[in-house]
């Protein structure tokens, strides 16, 4: 006969917090993601007077043929919540296919230190087995992959190759008349919601590039940087961002455009099939939202 006296118990820990920080989540409504938004988040931070303003958010988004708003990532914010989430907006306003007007959010500051038990990986666990956030596997929280991986052939579900980089996007701050082409290259670095990563280089302030006044997109912009670029050189537009390298104008399987000399050259990015991506910690690079 089988003893019925005993049996083991577990006790899980971070289950409950998984499911405590859910339940909250769940509580609140989502705002639209605007700067308005994030300024009012980081004014609350201070007047409540949170020591940390750290914590974990999610990301919903609402389109016209799909009207019911879809839970599509999850994050953490060892930073101020208003900084992380300021730079997922400045990535989705440049890029094509995809609007901020879709887009809302809702967090939670979390003032106790609970990176040890990586809070948003609780949250992912807790939504993925139900279908939810897609983006949390698509790339869409990665930055810059740095030079290594610029010749990557990207998977067809990648959040890049889904929504990329708008160059009719409007280079903010450029100014007119002339100057180096190193002023120009920060300004046009600055001045767009997505990377654009070049190779140091002296030659840079040997180059006066006379930039004409009024408005000016990224692709006008780069057309001008490439004219004036020596031979060898070249600007070449990938899926999720821009790179300008003396390189022999070779050719990149992401890349979509190419600004060589005073001509402009359109491709068809090579693709995967569909599948997982790795996402690396988005806080380790936040400089290169």
């Amino acid at each position: 006969m089988s003893a019925s006296f005993s049996n083991q118990f577990r006790l899980s820990i971070t289950k409950a917090l998984g499911d405590q920080l859910a339940e909250e989540l769940d509580k609140l409504t989502p705002a639209p993601l605007t700067q308005d938004n994030l300024d009012e988040l980081d004014r609350r931070a201070v007047i409540e007077n949170l020591a940390s303003r750290s914590g974990v958010y999610q990301l919903y988004r609402q389109t016209e043929q799909d009207p019911e708003p879809k839970l599509v990532y999850v994050g953490k914010a060892e930073k101020p919540l208003y900084q992380r989430l300021g730079n997922h907006l400045k990535k989705i306003s440049g890029r094509i296919g995809i609007s901020l007007d879709e887009m809302t959010f809702k967090c939670l500051f979390v003032a106790e230190d609970f990176t040890a038990v990586a809070p948003e990986k609780l949250l992912i666990k807790q939504y993925r087995k139900d279908g939810h956030i897609p983006w949390n596997t698509n790339g869409f929280g990665n930055k810059d992959p740095g030079r290594n991986r610029d010749r990557t052939v990207l998977k067809k579900n990648h959040f890049d190759v889904l929504f990329r980089i708008d160059l009719g996007r409007e280079v903010v701050g450029l100014a007119a008349g002339g100057q180096t082409l190193e002023s120009l290259l920060a300004q046009i670095k600055n001045g767009l919601p997505y990377n654009f990563r070049y190779e140091e280089s002296g030659i840079y302030q040997d180059v006066t590039v006379s930039v004409p006044p009024g408005p000016m997109t990224a692709d006008q912009a780069f057309r001008l940087v490439a004219a004036n670029l020596p031979d060898g050189w070249q600007v070449a537009a990938l899926m999720g961002y821009v790179i300008m390298y003396h390189d022999a104008q070779a050719d990149y399987a992401s890349a979509w455009r190419y600004y060589r000399g005073t001509e402009v050259h359109d491709s068809e990015p090579k693709l995967k099939a569909a599948g997982k991506i790795k996402e690396e910690d988005p806080e380790d690079n936040d400089a290169d939202a």
